[in-house]
């Protein structure tokens, strides 16, 4: 049976798991980042901790495939380098190298977004599926591209920045330093300012009562919550926020034609509430223009595991 390591680098810990072909995780395990620490001793205590793993469960190097990385930042999947990431403070950290250095494993590395979109595309929400597209909807709007039976990631591994395609010409200033990004309109960052201009605007709405009249207690479920209610202005907020990312799926339809849009991030908890309504307006649009085919709009079903799911299949053959 072939065995894989998948390693999912977030924010403030590394998760890893051993993994087989068919997508069973065999053993978890990880450890916290320690803010400050020098970049190439995290790696070196990752790899350090993947082989002091195989030795507790009797295992030998040998029977492993290779390590797959999914790692946040600015990622060169050619050399396997972490080329920048700003909360993490790395730069031009050889990620693949010293993992192979320390545990004679060769190792690949990849976005995370794009090691989320291979493992939902492998085993999850887009499995029977050979076009898709992850919209991950959080602080930012990230995502990852399954094209032909592949996953596409572009030159040096740095495209399917979805996030990033204008959807309003000199519109709302983006954390990328352009105007009008999808993400400057469909995050859950801009929609908690689009609530909060809202609340201002309209002191009557539930949305007050739901946030205890605390301005700085809005979040992603603030509209969506009330909106069930039926509160008339958080309808309205929600229903603006849904046309704005409305806007951006309809550009995917156009320009990848999915069989799938996957929808993950915090806001995929909202489930149906949220895909029918997309589903509908991607319909009413005839999903780009007339004659084309449908396009389904499911949320994410790995959960916390499409990262070390989608890293360990960086190294599985097309079946």
């Amino acid at each position: 049976m072939k065995k894989y390591i998948g390693i999912d680098i977030g924010g403030t810990s590394i998760k890893c798991a051993f993994v087989t072909e068919e997508g069973k995780i065999l053993k978890k395990f990880g450890f916290p980042i320690v803010k400050g620490e020098k970049q190439e001793t995290t790696i070196y205590r990752l790899g350090d901790l993947i082989n002091d793993e195989i030795k507790k469960e009797g295992l030998r190097k040998e029977d492993f495939v290779g390590i797959g990385v999914g790692c946040p930042g600015s990622i060169n999947n050619k050399l396997g380098v972490c080329c920048y990431n700003n909360n993490m403070g790395w730069l031009n950290l050889p990620v693949a190298d010293l993992l192979k250095e320390r545990t004679g494993i060769a190792s690949k590395v990849s976005n995370d977004a794009n090691v989320a979109m291979l493992g939902e595309a492998k085993f999850g929400a887009a499995k029977n599926y050979q076009n898709a597209v992850l919209v991950t909807l959080g602080t930012g709007v990230g995502g990852g591209l399954f094209l032909n039976g592949k996953l596409y990631e572009g030159n040096e591994g740095k495209g399917a920045e979805i996030g990033h395609m204008v959807i309003e010409m000199d519109g709302e200033l983006c954390t990328c330093g352009r105007k009008g990004c999808l993400e400057a309109y469909a995050s859950v960052t801009a929609l908690i300012r689009q609530t909060k201009e809202a609340m201002h605007k309209h002191p009557e709405s539930k949305m007050w009562a739901y946030v205890n009249n605390e301005l700085d207690a809005v979040n992603g479920k603030t509209a969506f919550e009330t909106s069930k209610m039926g509160d008339e202005t958080a309808i309205e907020v929600v229903d603006r926020y849904e046309n704005y990312l409305t806007v951006g799926l309809l550009n995917f339809c156009n320009i990848f034609r999915p069989e799938v849009i996957l929808i993950g991030g915090g806001l995929s908890n909202q489930k149906e509430y949220l895909t029918d309504a997309l589903q509908k307006k991607l319909e009413e649009n005839k999903y780009g223009f007339q004659g084309t085919p449908k396009v389904n709009i499911f949320v994410t079903n790995l959960g916390n595991d499409a990262g070390v799911l989608g890293a360990a299949a960086l190294w599985m053959e097309e079946k």
